[in-house]
This record gives structure tokens, C-alpha cells and sequence, in this order.
């Protein structure tokens, strides 16, 4: 590769950079022992260097600035985006790069506790991206089809018509659970160590442990150091707890080809009075199912620690609804609860959520119905209905509640393990500009 070149032009630099993908996701693929010891060339190329940039650009959060106070925006009109990915990648070859903490921005929770986000530095932003985009395709090549979440091609859907395929095929226990805290308890040697397995460039293991160290600048300009974990926001943390997290698939996939791989395998456990069982990963959030006994399925608690995951949504409706006073109209209530239920259907739609969207349109209609109860404490319920409440539900200024159980549910297509990756003959040749972006749009923000 050649990596004196200037920066190319962006339509340039993504049909290159999807060609060194390509090439890395081969190689990894038919040498599934292979450990690259070049990688850090890769990292500083003009054209990954621009194509992590458009990334970073494109992202509605490059409106935030990390502890330098500096934007993407601020990057265009003081610095100049040629001078700025020059100057980074100087600094890249000459090993003199040094990440700087990430800003904290503490996110409440429910019962009070908060979800810690942090904010890279935009130069610290396009690095990683860099990073992901060249070791993306090697982790791609090894990572179990069980995982779903943060993945090119895979989405939350394929997870539920998984479990759905196993339901309707005798699993019905599931064990339902996630990994408390898991972007911040994450061993960093156990991360390293799992990275090294593929990767043996030491300047690129120096990279990815100093973004693991850099540090928290906390909201009371206080100075943490990081010990364990990935800082969420940061780009190339979902692809690092990934390849920590692909042990838990690595168990879970041993244990099904060691003894349940074909059906008279599986028919003889249950003959015997065994189970079977297969896990479906969506980042920190997992279940499996089981065909057998109750018995069985709280038996692999043992194996992995859990925490039985909240759903969290009724929080938002509840949060939205609970105050009153002359800055919120009815109307824009209802928008406001409107965007929140419309997204949560559009995202579960296709599970088996009939029963469930009954009841959020039950819980969502009393909210609002009390939120005006309590706007208009001296009129009556009488004036309620014939103001607020055409044909028995709530609506004003030409918005109405949405209503979940009105659009139903519908099926997602099951693809099992036949999902392509963007650098396998499954995906069509990218012949413009556009369709090049949009792909790596997908590929760099996971």
C-alpha cells in the first residue's frame, strides 16, 4: 500500500478503502489462525484517514466537543480538513499521538443511578474510526453468527427472529439476562489479550491500550483514570467489548457442535432426559433458549453471571408525563410521546409483541389522560372528553396519540447464519459515490 499519498478525494478514498477491507476479510477468513503484523500502515493511509473523517462528520455528534473544546465544524473553517488529517497522521507514523481523556457526560438512569457516556476529541473520534475500519474485517471473519449487536448487516431484528425460529422449534425456556456494567468492567488485559490473538502489530496494540487508558475528564473537571472498561461513546469501543464479549459465543458455540450439532445428537440428550440449548447475543444483552426442563434452563445461571434486563421504555413515557405547566401544550405532549412510542413499535414490531403493545396503549393513554386531568384540575370529566378525547382518545391540535396496537406486528425474515458482510460476494460492487458513503456510513458508526 501506498502510504506517502496525499489526501484523496472521498469518492476516491471509499472504493479504496473498501478494497483493502475486502483483501483483509480473505485473508482472515482462509487463515482463521492468522495474526496481522501490519496493520498500523493501514491505520495511517490518506484514504482510511479521509474515510474515518466523513464518518466522524457525518455523525450528528460531531457537533460536541471533547476536552479541547474543538468540533468538526471548528476543524473545517479554523484548521482545514487537509491540514488537520496531515497533521494527524504525522503524528501516527511518528508514534507522538496520545488520546486525551474523554469528556464524561453522565446520563440518569432509572432508580436514580446514572449511565456514564464519554466524549472523545474529534482527532481522537477519527482515529478510531480509523482503527475499526482496518480491524473490523479480520474480527468480522471469526465472530459467531449467535452475535447480533453492533455488527455490519445484523440488527436487534435478526436476534428476535432467531428466538422466534427456536421458540416455534421446541426451546421454550429462555433465559433472559444481560452483563451488569459491561462497558465499564471490562478487563482491558482480557480485551488485549483477545485482540493479540489476531493482531500482531505492537504499534497498533500500543493504539488501542492507550484510547483503553486515556482517561475520564469528569463533569466537575476532575481527572479519573479508566482501569477497566470502554468508554461508551467512543467509537471503537462496541467493536472492542465485541471481541471480549465473542468468548461467551466461543463457549456457547463449543458446547453446541461438541454435542447437539445434528438431531440424533440432540434427539439422544433428550431422550435422556438432557436439554439443548443456543444463545443469541445482541452486545451486552443475551438470552438462551432451551428445549427441556425449567431445571435446565436455571442451571446454566452458573455459567454466566446475569442480570435480568429492565425494559426502560414506560420510564420515558412516564418521565414526559409527569410534570405539567404552561411551557408544554397538550399538542406537543402528544408529540413528544408520540416520537418515543412510534420508534419503540417500529423497532419491536416484529416480535411477538401483540400483547405487549396492548398494554403500553393502555399505560400510554392513562398517562396522558391524567397529565390533563392534572393540567385542568377545575374542570370535569365531561369537559375532558368532549375536549381532548375524540372518539374516547386523546388528541389536540390536529395530533392524536399513536397507537401501537392499531399498525400490530409482522414478521421479520429468520436469515440464520446467511447474513453478508459488506466485503463478501453477498454485497453488490459499489458503482457510485453515494451507495459507497451510505456503506460506509453503516460500517464505521457501529
Amino acid at each position: 500500500m501506498n502510504t506517502g499519498a496525499p489526501s484523496p478525494l472521498p469518492e476516491t478514498a471509499a472504493v479504496r478503502v473498501l478494497g483493502i477491507q475486502r483483501k483483509l476479510h480473505k485473508w482472515a477468513s482462509d487463515d482463521r489462525d492468522r495474526r496481522f503484523s501490519d496493520l498500523h500502515n493501514l491505520v495511517c493511509d490518506p484514504a482510511v484517514l479521509m474515510v474515518a473523517w466523513q464518518r466522524v462528520r457525518s455523525n450528528t455528534g460531531s457537533r460536541s466537543a471533547g476536552v479541547d473544546g474543538q468540533t468538526a465544524r471548528h476543524v473545517e473553517q479554523q484548521v482545514g480538513v487537509e491540514k488537520f488529517l496531515a497533521g494527524l497522521r504525522e503524528e501516527l507514523r511518528s508514534g507522538s499521538f496520545r488520546p486525551l481523556p474523554v469528556k464524561e457526560r453522565l446520563i440518569p438512569k432509572r432508580g436514580g443511578k446514572f449511565r456514564r457516556l464519554g466524549v472523545p476529541a474529534v482527532r481522537d473520534r477519527v482515529v478510531q474510526a480509523a482503527l475499526k475500519t482496518v480491524l473490523e474485517p479480520i474480527f468480522e471473519a471469526g465472530f459467531k453468527p449467535c452475535s447480533y449487536g453492533f455488527r455490519p448487516g445484523r440488527r436487534a431484528h435478526d436476534a428476535i427472529a432467531e428466538i422466534h425460529m427456536l421458540h416455534t422449534n421446541s426451546y421454550e425456556w429462555v433465559l433472559e439476562a444481560d452483563i451488569e456494567a459491561c462497558f465499564d468492567s471490562l478487563s482491558h488485559s482480557a480485551c488485549l489479550d483477545r485482540v493479540r490473538r489476531r493482531v500482531a502489530d505492537k504499534r497498533v496494540m500500543v493504539l488501542i491500550k492507550a484510547f483503553l487508558k486515556a482517561g475520564i475528564m469528569t463533569e466537575l473537571d476532575g481527572r479519573e483514570e479508566t482501569l477497566a472498561g470502554t468508554p461508551q461513546g467512543g467509537i471503537l469501543s462496541p467493536l472492542i467489548a465485541n471481541v471480549a464479549l465473542s468468548a461467551l459465543d466461543e463457549h456457547f458455540a463449543h458446547a453446541w457442535q461438541a454435542t447437539m450439532a445434528t438431531r440424533p445428537e440432540r434427539e439422544k440428550i433428550r431422550r435422556r432426559g438432557g436439554a439443548t440449548y443456543r444463545l443469541s447475543r445482541y452486545a451486552d444483552d443475551f438470552v438462551v433458549c432451551v428445549a427441556g426442563r425449567r431445571e435446565h434452563a436455571e442451571a446454566l445461571i452458573a455459567e454466566v453471571e446475569q442480570v435480568i434486563a429492565p425494559l426502560g421504555l414506560k420510564a420515558k413515557v412516564k418521565q414526559i408525563t409527569k410534570h405539567t405547566g404552561p411551557d408544554q401544550a397538550p399538542d406537543q405532549l402528544l408529540h413528544r410521546v408520540n416520537r418515543v412510542l412510534r420508534g419503540w413499535w417500529h423497532y419491536f414490531r416484529h416480535g411477538v409483541s401483540s400483547a405487549t403493545f396492548a398494554y403500553l396503549r393502555h399505560f400510554a393513554y392513562w398517562r396522558v389522560v391524567g397529565w390533563l386531568r392534572r393540567r385542568h384540575r377545575k374542570r370535569n370529566w365531561g369537559w375532558l372528553r368532549r375536549t381532548y378525547l375524540t372518539e374516547r382518545w386523546p388528541a389536540h391540535g390536529g395530533v392524536e396519540l399513536f397507537n401501537p396496537v392499531a399498525l400490530g406486528t409482522s414478521r421479520y425474515r429468520y436469515r440464520g447464519a446467511q447474513i453478508p458482510l459488506p466485503w463478501t460476494s453477498g454485497y453488490v460492487a459499489m458503482r457510485d459515490h453515494a451507495t459507497a458513503m451510505d456503506y460506509l456510513e453503516g460500517l464505521i458508526a457501529r
